[in-house]
């Protein structure tokens, strides 16, 4: 019975959390659709040859531009690598990819307040930065050969197909775009991919982030984060949340509500920034980069971005403190109050209303062939131009003629994708 209250406990908790951040999640998802339909990614390896100031700038607009999932963004960053791009340029993609997004400053925000969201946009920056100064003082030309054979090894990894579509819609102003029919299917596929891609880790993150709040006492994380000895704790949490986020598993934005855990339980504020900064270094994402790299250069990546992650934190806790903006305020309405009928309640229906429609959307212009190629390889989906059965809906030429599926309100291909 004990068991049984505790489980409830964990998942009520959980569900309170994901009650309160759902129409952040819709509208975080819709706008990165948005500007992924309007961003192509065809000429960008030409852009990122070198790790110049200007390519690096370039590789983190484009991973602004991005999709916020991290095995997505690892996956297109060793397609740009196998392309041409510089290897630091391809890191730097991916460090803007999972820190710089749309979809996680809004969700920071509602869960945790501005100042972090703010923190995340200027750790990820700076990062950028870090890691450019790293690669350029340690990475070896021999480093960057075994990468590169490595790489054209072509070893699998997670959404190698959604990382190689381009759905782009090109040709004509940016509202025309965006309000074609191409312009809101590629937007509905986008926003869909998105979810599939990044689900079981936001599901994943909102369960653990649950039985943590619900399981694990107060006090424990006091003295695990050295509450007692502020001083200490500002030194101590940059470099222990990576190492809690490399166990966690989670990553993409399904950090965020174990990030709110730890700054519940005590962790700083530098701590809990290097925590949401380290999802590309989990222990998944480690074995991708050892198929996709080595052994020996994942190793250096770990090494490089540890450093990183950590050094940002420290960066960022310097800056808010010496600005005064940093909170002090440690609850988080999501962990400790439960749902009610209010402003929550009537944007949650609104913007499930809003997936709805794009999930129709999805339906109805072959959105199931493209989830089934979310997995395949690059190559494959590839050659299939990125219109899952042939550029048709599921339904074909029903009703005498081209379904809403049909070529004109296709999306672009994914052949064309980092070409």
């Amino acid at each position: 019975m004990v068991f049984v209250e505790a489980i409830g406990q964990a998942l009520a908790t959980a569900f309170e959390m994901f009650w309160e951040v759902f129409w952040p999640l819709v509208l975080g998802f819709g706008l990165s659709a948005v500007v992924q339909a309007l961003v192509s990614h065809r000429t960008l390896a030409r852009l990122l040859g070198d790790d110049s100031p200007r390519s690096l700038t370039r590789a983190t607009l484009f991973g602004i531009a991005s999709s916020s999932c991290s095995y997505a963004a690892v996956a297109l960053a060793r397609s740009l690598f196998r392309k041409g791009a510089s290897f630091t340029a391809a890191m730097a993609f991916q460090l803007a990819s999972t820190n710089l997004v749309i979809e996680l400053g809004i969700i920071l925000v509602v869960l945790l307040g501005w100042p972090f969201a703010a923190a995340e946009f200027t750790g990820g920056i700076l990062m950028v930065m870090l890691i450019a100064l790293i690669f350029r003082l340690t990475l070896t030309p021999r480093l960057v050969q075994m990468a590169r054979e490595h790489a054209e090894g072509g070893a699998l990894g997670r959404m190698e197909g959604h990382a190689a579509m381009d759905m782009s819609v090109e040709g004509g102003p940016f509202l025309r775009r965006l309000f074609s029919a191409r312009g809101f299917t590629a937007v509905s596929h986008l926003f869909v991919m998105d979810w599939a891609s990044v689900w079981v880790d936001v599901l994943g993150g909102f369960l653990i982030a649950g039985a943590l709040a619900a399981w694990v006492p107060e006090s424990f994380w006091q003295a695990f984060f050295l509450t007692g000895n502020p001083t200490l704790a500002k030194l101590v949490g940059p470099l222990v949340g990576p190492l809690i986020a490399i166990i966690s598993f989670v990553c993409s934005v399904g950090n965020v509500p174990l990030a709110a855990v730890l700054w519940r339980g005590g962790i700083s504020f530098g701590g809990v920034v290097s925590f949401i900064f380290a999802d590309l270094i989990v222990l998944p994402i480690l074995d991708i980069y050892r198929k996709y790299y080595g052994g020996r250069v994942a190793l250096y990546i770990l090494v490089t971005f540890y450093a990183t992650m950590a050094l940002a934190g420290y960066l960022v806790e310097i800056l808010f403190g010496a600005l005064g903006i940093i909170p002090t305020n440690r609850s988080v309405a999501a962990v400790t109050e439960a749902p009610s009928f209010n402003y929550t309640s009537f944007l949650n229906a609104l913007f499930l209303l809003v997936a709805a429609v794009l999930l129709w959307r999805f339906l109805r212009t072959g959105g199931r062939a493209m989830l089934r190629m979310m997995n395949q390889p690059a190559e494959e989906v590839s050659a299939h131009g990125g219109h899952g059965d042939g550029g048709h809906s599921d339904g074909g030429h029903s009703d005498g003629g081209h379904s809403d599926g049909g070529h004109g309100d296709m999306p672009g291909h994914a052949g064309h994708a980092v070409e």
